[in-house]
């Protein structure tokens, strides 16, 4: 029997969660927050693979929440995503965040996708461009195997990312990767509980559809205010492809100085990068 330690045991700060009946679709986990103000926008947070909203944007969750009403969905596969009987699409999940917010009642989101929410977040502003208003884009890419190095990588995570996903594993990854006393170890049990709730078939398919996934006609079509989250230490999406979507997209670019992981690596930086991307966004929305 193992007894957790309680360093290692918290919790964090985490948006009220509750489930939506979306017609199509079924029940739908999703973190909602509404603002105070009711006339401040509201931000559709679409995270990155393997990930979930919670573990995504849990760092920045508090930051926002005091400025903008929020919808966090997790998407196919993840969290506590759908499951249903299909290959997963991106156009699928772009369709669903979009009926989540119907449903919650917004008319006009800004759009915050990270990682594989990127294609998530093209997608929904090109299938639904009247509910998105403006769209922020984090550690993305315009296309995710242009090269055959970019195509084996894709073929080659699903199948790790299955292995990785085991408690011991994991739990052995994650305290390498945080070192003793980094603010976000106390987390730890958190995040691979959060991680576990996954399903590995859709997990895999979810990477298939990212492999296909080609903006580049598209994007610079979409004329959506945008800003970049641009992680200039990423090895996963090479920051040169990121530069590439935000030139398509003709975005604002706020630099944050980490890898991939930096959500959990650099939370009070991503807070804060985060922040100022949206302020940027709801600028550029208002001098239109």
């Amino acid at each position: 029997m193992s007894i957790r330690n309680s360093a290692e045991g918290e919790n964090p700060f985490l948006l009220p969660g509750k489930i939506v009946d979306v017609p199509g679709r079924g029940e739908m986990f999703v973190r909602h927050h509404q603002h105070s103000d009711s006339s401040v926008p509201t931000l559709l947070l679409l995270h990155g693979w393997t990930a979930s909203s919670d573990l995504q944007f849990f760092s920045a969750y508090e930051e926002l929440a005091k400025y903008f009403s929020i919808i966090g969905v997790d998407h196919r596969g993840h969290g506590r995503g759908l499951r249903p009987h299909c290959p997963v699409t991106l156009e699928d999940c772009a369709d669903d965040a979009a009926a989540v917010a119907r449903v919650l009642g917004a008319t006009s989101v800004i759009t915050v996708g990270y990682s594989m929410g990127g294609p998530i977040s093209l997608l929904t502003a090109q299938r639904h461009p009247e509910l998105v208003s403006g769209m922020v884009l984090q550690a993305t890419a315009l296309e995710w195997s242009g090269t055959r190095k970019e195509k084996n990588r894709m073929r080659f995570i699903g199948p790790v990312s299955h292995i990785v996903g085991r408690p011991r594993v994991l739990r052995w990854f994650m305290k390498r990767t945080l070192p003793r006393g980094h603010e976000t170890r106390r987390y730890v049990s958190w995040i691979i509980a959060e991680n576990r709730r996954n399903d590995p078939w859709m997990i895999a398919e979810a990477g298939r559809a990212i492999a296909k996934f080609d903006a580049r006609q598209f994007a610079p079509t979409l004329h959506k205010p945008a800003s970049f989250v641009l992680t200039l230490r990423d090895t996963l999406v090479l920051p040169h492809k990121q530069q590439a979507l935000a030139t398509a997209m003709n975005a604002q670019i706020v630099e944050l100085d980490g890898d991939h992981m930096a959500p959990i690596l650099m939370p009070r930086e991503f807070a804060v990068a985060t922040r100022q991307a949206v302020d940027q966004v709801v600028a550029a929305i208002q001098q239109r």
